[in-house]
């Protein structure tokens, strides 16, 4: 669905971003959006602040909008004249259009082949599997995860990989941060027993679990919202794809929760806080083996050493 709009942007300094926001939402009876306009940062923690925003709001086409101009004009001329220097240019207005954003982004979601065996498809598209093929079918719907991100990419090839060097019996397998749950459907299909998949976010959980039966791996797969210091099992793996600084703060969580002679899997880190999440992890009696890249970003693999 499309419906067309008038958006009303006010080029602002930070200072009085609130002040012309509050203003702009009484104007137009809507919410407004507020555009940092220096961010280049992947935490919120990290954006530095901005000298100048951008305020918009926003009116039906339908409307005339000459009258609210006005009237926002005037208010940005008394409150130039309040603030002797304040730079405040004059407010524009452009139609635009708005989407359904739950499903226009699937366009760009198409089949994909990660590592060498595992084939993820969008439910809404088909794909010719190849013989040996591990076939995921998954609707990421609002959680995180469609295999096509470098983390969650990065996470799949060094699992498979694991996987391929462990001998002996299915081993256990947590998920943390498991999002739409594809890392742990990758697992079930790559020959795990034991799979607990966790999340801070209930409704990624339903996400997981929706994902899971879809693929008929519902009995396979325990989700929960558990927090990882609540837990008391262990596990011969464990894959972690979420923040670096918040890898570093689950350090010997992870660590304690890992089975002699487990492997670790760590992603969801940008290159250049790899120096960090190394260091977070120097305390613990685990093995650094390798760090995996793609683009901007990295996984990490450690393994616990086995008892003697």
């Amino acid at each position: 669905m499309n419906v067309s709009w008038l958006e009303i942007a006010c080029d602002v300094p930070a200072e009085v971003s609130d002040v012309v926001a509050e203003y702009l939402t009484t104007l137009t009876g809507a919410g407004v959006c507020v555009d940092n306009l220096c961010v280049d940062a992947f935490s919120p923690a990290e954006i530095p602040d901005s000298t100048r925003m951008t305020v918009k709001g926003y009116l039906p086409a339908d409307d005339d909008p000459a009258p609210k101009m006005e009237q926002l004009d005037t208010f940005l001329a008394e409150l130039a004249v309040r603030q002797p220097g304040l730079f405040l240019p004059a407010a524009t207005i452009s139609a635009v259009r708005s989407e359904d954003w739950s499903s226009s982004w699937k366009v760009h979601f198409k089949p994909l082949r990660v590592g060498t065996r595992l084939l993820i498809v969008p439910t809404w598209e088909e794909a010719s599997a190849l013989p040996g093929d591990l076939v995921l079918r998954i609707d990421p719907g609002m959680a995180f995860g469609t295999g096509g991100h470098e983390t969650t990419r990065l996470c799949l090839e060094m699992l498979e990989k694991v996987m391929e060097q462990r001998p002996g019996s299915a081993p256990s397998l947590l998920d943390l941060g498991t999002g739409s749950g594809i890392l742990a459907m990758a697992a079930s299909l790559l020959g795990c027993g034991r799979i607990l998949a966790l999340d801070i976010d209930p409704e990624a959980v339903v996400v997981a679990e929706e994902n899971l039966a879809l693929n008929g791996l519902s009995g396979q797969v325990e989700c929960g919202t558990t927090p990882l210091e609540s837990l008391c099992e262990d596990f011969d793996i464990i894959l972690a794809n979420i923040l670096a600084e918040e890898l570093v703060r689950l350090a010997p969580g992870l660590t304690a929760r890992l089975n002699s002679g487990g492997a670790l899997i760590l992603s969801g880190i940008l290159a250049e806080k790899e120096a960090l999440v190394r260091a977070g992890f120097d305390s613990q009696p685990l093995i650094y083996e390798e760090t995996a890249r793609d683009g901007e970003w990295v996984a990490m693999l450690y393994r616990k050493p086995s008892l003697p």
